[in-house]
């Protein structure tokens, strides 16, 4: 569990945030060439990936799919399930085989109901975590993580 903590946006979180967060993930194993999700499938599951490496691919209405990223160790992917979508935007496939945590998006959302004021930093870090892949991202990120959970205050 260290190294979860130490590659993770887990690494910042207060024991408290970790002792409620962490039993909501469970393990998620797959040999490469795995289709995680498929675009347009329920987003159900946001997942963090301790091994291995995932490619992350996208078909426009109107063209062919393009891969958008490779993800490996630390990244964290399915974030659809948590911002409010009801499907992911994005094929998830596995290019190695892969080790991963994944925790149900409405399960974050329970965490959040029942403890707001632990879990808006939890937000915060998620966000932060996932921004990298675009400009200004965190602070569009943080918008959608607060405009979803916030309207069950």
């Amino acid at each position: 569990m260290q190294e979860v903590e130490e590659t993770t946006f887990l690494k910042d979180l207060t024991q408290e945030q970790y002792d409620l967060l962490f039993p909501l993930f469970e393990p998620f194993t797959a040999p490469s060439g795995t289709v995680l999700f498929k675009q347009g499938d329920e987003a159900a599951y946001l997942y963090i990936i301790l091994q291995g490496r995932v490619a992350i691919e996208y078909k426009p209405y109107d063209g062919p799919k393009i891969t958008l990223t490779h993800l490996h160790a630390g990244d964290i992917f399915g974030w659809s399930s948590v911002v409010g979508s009801p499907a992911y935007t994005s094929d998830a496939l596995s290019t190695t085989t892969i080790e991963t945590l994944r925790i149900r998006g409405s399960d974050l959302k329970g965490l959040y109901i029942d403890h707001p004021n632990v879990c808006r930093s939890i937000l915060e870090k998620l966000a932060e975590a996932v921004s990298p892949r675009w400009i200004n991202a965190k602070y569009q990120i943080q918008n959608m993580l607060q405009n979803n959970f916030y309207q069950h205050e």
